[in-house]
């Protein structure tokens, strides 16, 4: 399971003991961006007394997708058939893990999801659950695929899926990357499950959202969906 993190030393320790306690079998792999907090040293202790936990330092904070891109790679490497992605701020909850498991075995990508019947949110403003749903009903508009929470980092991959949607042409480095590997994988054939997940709102620590991060993934998921369209009508042409 990839971890990425960026000031998490609130949460680091706590957050991996939960999922080694739910899932002793999986191993763990904790990507950080230089944070100054020392979540990259509570990182190393926690890999010193665990031999089922790793780390990946790297020099900059360059995004979410740039971590977990960083991160798919090490365990590509390593040979693992499946690689999970989850925050490290208890918004995903180990304890739920069994869920996507258990789904992989009819599925190439599993994303525990908020909006799928069962799911929930707690402790999210209005604003911000209205600003979620808005953008994933907006992704589904304007990329055309049936995804309820595109956006959604609870995620477990086949080897065979991250291979399939060429990583190394993934250029998205911010949230909206959860998007672009959701929308990947569903344009190349290969099957997408989602399972209901209760997401619990961070206690402790801060949010890497902004709005900043929001109107970028808006740009691009218009610029994709544009760009498909034009794919459709030129094909549509050249049927007719």
């Amino acid at each position: 399971m990839v971890v990425p993190t960026y000031n998490e030393s609130e949460n680091l320790e706590w957050i991996v003991g939960r999922l080694r306690a739910a899932q002793p079998g999986v191993d763990v792999l904790v990507v950080d961006d230089n944070s100054p907090d020392g979540t990259g040293d509570l990182a190393d202790r926690l890999a010193a007394a665990d031999p089922a936990v790793q780390v990946v330092h790297r020099t900059e904070k360059a995004g979410l997708g740039a971590a977990y891109l960083h991160g798919f790679d090490v365990a590509l490497r390593a040979g693992y058939d499946v690689i999970g992605e989850m925050d490290a701020d208890g918004s995903h909850q180990p304890e739920q893990l069994q869920r996507l498991i258990d789904a992989l075995h009819t599925a190439d990508l599993v994303i525990g999801s908020r909006y799928v019947p069962g799911g929930s949110v707690v402790n999210w403003p209005a604003q911000r659950l209205l600003l979620s749903r808005g953008g994933n009903l907006y992704v589904r508009l304007l990329l055309g695929i049936r995804v309820k929470d595109a956006t959604a980092g609870y995620r477990l991959f086949r080897r065979t899926t991250l291979e399939a949607i060429d990583l190394g042409s993934v250029r998205s480095t911010g949230y909206v990357f959860q998007t672009d590997l959701a929308y990947r994988t569903v344009s190349r054939g290969l099957r997408l499950t989602e399972v209901p997940i209760e997401f619990i709102e961070r206690e402790r620590g801060d949010s890497k959202m902004s709005g900043q991060v929001a109107s970028e993934s808006l740009r691009m998921i218009t610029r994709w969906g544009l760009s498909e369209r034009r794919r459709q009508l030129r094909r549509s042409r050249v049927r007719a």
